[in-house]
């Protein structure tokens, strides 16, 4: 069992940075693929980036087109935690950001290959 905690949301103006982390509890954080995904009001919950598991430091990572080039995801297994560095914000941005666990290890897209998730951090863009 995984239990994930966001943190890091808040406001910023367009154009703006903010660092998401998830903190997560359980074990074997280190052979999990983790996600981040968010949902706008109205909208579905959609794909934002991932990272994979890796034996050798050497990690596979995924993006949406749409944040391709200015959002940054990053772990580190020693403090069992994951981060999205979001740099160059748009209002576009603004939503509910989740973090996930796929416990595969794998890393993909789809929202129905993760098992856990944490209860969201909200991210408002001012322009």
């Amino acid at each position: 069992q995984v239990q994930l905690v966001e943190s890091g949301g808040g406001s910023v103006q367009a154009g703006g940075s903010l660092r998401l982390s998830c903190a997560a509890s359980g074990r074997d954080f280190s052979s999990y693929g983790l996600g981040w995904f968010r949902q706008a009001p109205g909208k579905e919950r959609e794909f934002v980036a991932v990272i994979s598991y890796s034996a050798s430091n050497t990690y596979y990572a995924d993006y949406a087109e749409s944040v391709k080039g200015r959002f940054t995801i990053s772990r580190i297994n020693a403090k069992n935690t994951v981060y999205l560095q979001m740099n160059s914000l748009k209002s576009e941005d603004a939503a509910v950001y989740y973090c996930a666990a796929d416990h595969r290890g794998v890393g993909t897209r789809e929202i129905l290959d993760y098992e856990y998730w944490g209860q969201g951090t909200q991210v408002t863009v001012s322009s």
